[in-house]
Formats: C-alpha cells, structure tokens, sequence
C-alpha cells in the first residue's frame, strides 16, 4: 500500500494556481469540511502500529519539509519502508543528506523554465530549486528525481524540452491546471490554450519522444509512459494515481482519506490510523465517465474532481478532448514501438514504471 502523510498544511509559497486561487472560491464548498489543524495527533508508536513494512511513504503538504523533524522522525521509526517525498524543492538543503539519500524517489515542483516557474511560484524560485538539485546529487542522491509540473498556460514542448536538456531530472510529469477550482476557468479561454497551444505541442512532443526510441533511448515521460503502458499491456485499469484503491492519505490528525487534495472532506474519512479495521475503496464516477468509451484508458483522470464537478460540463468537455487526443495519439504510435521492441532497440521492461508513486498519469 501507498500513504502520502502529510507534515503540514502550511506552506512556505504562494503559488498561482494554488493558494492564489483559493481566494476566489465559493465560500460554500460542496462538500463538508471539518477544520484541519497543523498539530500531529497521533504518535510514532500509533503510526509504526498502522504501517507495514511493505508500505510506501510519502511525505506531502502544504510543504512537508516545513516539518523536517517530523519527517526525520517518521524515517527513524520506520527503517523498513519505501520512503517519497513530495516538494516545491526550496527547502531541500535544510534535510542533511543522510535523509536524503534514503529516499526512493523525491518529485520536485518545477513548471519549466526560469520565467514560468518564477512567473507561477515567485521570483527566484527556480533559482533555488536547481541549486538545490544540484546539491542533493552533489551529496550522493542517486534514486529517481521526478520534475512535476503544473501547465497553466505553458507550451508543454518547450517546457519538457527545458527540464531535458538540465540533465537534472530522471523523470518528468505535468499535470493540467483545470477542473481542480470553481471559478477559475472563467478567467481563461481554456478552450483555446488546449486547441491551439496544449494539443499541437502535445503532439510536437510525442512525436520527438517516439523519434528517441528509434534511437534506443525511453524518456521518462510520465503522462505518456503510463498511457503507452496501458495500451500495451492492461485492458482495464482504476484511477492511475491509485487514490482511493491503492494510495491513501494520513492528515496531521490521523484521519485517512482517498487522496491529498481531499483534506477535511469528512464524508470521505475512512477511520483514523488509531482504528482502522479495513480501508475501504473509494470509487466516484460521473455518469459522463461511466458511460464513456475512453474510460478503461484513462480511469476517470481525478477522484476529487469526481466529487466535487468544480467546472461546468462544456469546459470539463474541452479537458477530455485534450485526455482522448492522447490516448488517441500514442495509440497511433504503438505499432511502430512495438517493431522496436521486436527489433531490440528498445525493450519492453524500459515501458514499465513504479505505479502509485505520486504522479496521476492522466494530465
């Protein structure tokens, strides 16, 4: 099983697409929200009692490492598990190295290059993030380094393109920011980004993807390995971030719930780690996912906007357009891998990925 445990619900930016828009949302939210607090209730011996050697954890926020000690203590506690960490990156060179080192896998938020990054997180963020890269690798980290980023209104080709070429990253996701907010898709024309810059470059960026594995090299691009892997080796999965069936989320007062974005949604606790019998699944669809053909492919991208349906049908239509050209697109493509495979350029184990480890997938 996967926990995300989250260390705090504070966080040290003030990120666009994040504590920015929040100011802009209803004040009725459509699901009941019981108050969240910073303070860790429960104890290390409660946790070790609820956690199994063969579990996965990942530290999460707000910013988990605004809470260093708690994350060090967890880690001293637990010595068995698989440990992840979910991070802007700013705060890296405060955990010495000898945590760091421990980690399986650390996923840094970056939306690109210096001017989207600094333009959607704060001047010299960016800054700080590569040094701090460059000093955890410097110090001996050598597992996988994910850049996840949050496409707003990016050029997605270019902005892979730039992590790329860093040399920093093993890996790179995005996720789209869209139907996650109640208002916000009226201050943008959503329709078009996705017409006329996502899918274009979308495709520019799949097809020199496809063009590396010609020259016997697999890129680590998340939304499209998960995708290509489900073509070719699944025929049904469930959510692909695994929330609610196979990752689940420790709050500070150690309520567990479906995913992190769901934090205080008190209809979906699912017991506290102090007593918990049996974690059950959670499983939303909307009619409009149920009764899609694309579903057993994408899973239905999103528990929480399940739930909560924050956009109107007509701009959730322009999200799965955007869902469906990819799927639709590397389907295209799979023959030609799959002559790669046969041929040995490539193999088919360079297709396969750690799934549930914090990155959704399905943009």
């Amino acid at each position: 099983m996967f926990y995300h445990i989250i260390t705090t619900n504070n966080c040290n930016l003030n990120c666009y697409y994040c504590s920015e828009k929040a100011f802009h949302e209803p004040d009725e939210f459509p699901e009941p929200l019981a108050p969240i607090f910073n303070k860790i209730e429960y104890s290390m011996d409660e946790l070790k009692k609820f956690i199994k050697d063969e579990d996965t954890l990942t530290f999460y926020g707000g910013e988990p490492l605004l809470n260093i000690d708690l994350v060090k203590k967890i880690m001293d506690s637990l010595p068995n598990n698989r440990f992840m960490m979910q991070t802007n990156g700013t705060l890296l060179s405060f955990l010495p190295k000898e945590y760091v080192n421990k980690f399986h896998t650390i996923l840094v938020s970056i939306d690109g290059d210096k001017n989207d990054t600094n333009k959607y997180r704060g001047d010299g963020v960016y800054e700080k993030i590569i040094k701090n890269v460059e000093w955890i690798k410097k110090n001996g980290f050598t597992e996988e380094l994910v850049a996840r980023m949050t496409i707003e209104d990016q050029n997605i080709y270019d902005s892979v393109s730039h992590l790329i070429s860093l040399g920093l990253f093993d890996s790179i996701h995005w996720q789209l920011d869209a139907n996650f907010w109640h208002n916000d898709w009226k201050t943008r024309n959503f329709k078009d980004f996705i017409e006329q810059n996502y899918i274009p470059n979308l495709k520019k960026l799949i097809d020199f993807w496809v063009k590396t594995m010609e020259n016997g090299s697999v890129i680590k691009l998340y939304p499209l390995l998960g995708i290509l892997n489900t073509l070719m080796y699944s025929k049904k999965i469930d959510l692909m971030c695994g929330s609610g069936h196979s990752n689940y989320t420790i709050q500070t007062d150690g309520n567990i719930i479906p995913c992190p974005i769901m934090v205080g949604m008190k209809n979906y606790y699912l017991g506290n780690i102090k007593n918990v019998p049996k974690l059950k699944k959670v499983k939303v669809l909307s009619n409009k996912c149920k009764s899609c053909s694309y579903l057993n492919l994408c899973g239905s991208r999103c528990l929480y906007a399940n739930i909560v349906q924050p956009w109107p049908e007509n701009e959730q239509e322009n999200l799965c357009k955007s869902i469906k050209f990819t799927i639709d697109y590397i389907n295209g493509k799979t023959p030609l891998i799959k002559n790669l495979i046969k041929q040995k350029i490539i193999y088919k184990e360079n297709l396969f990925y750690m799934k549930y480890n914090g990155v959704e997938i399905i943009p």
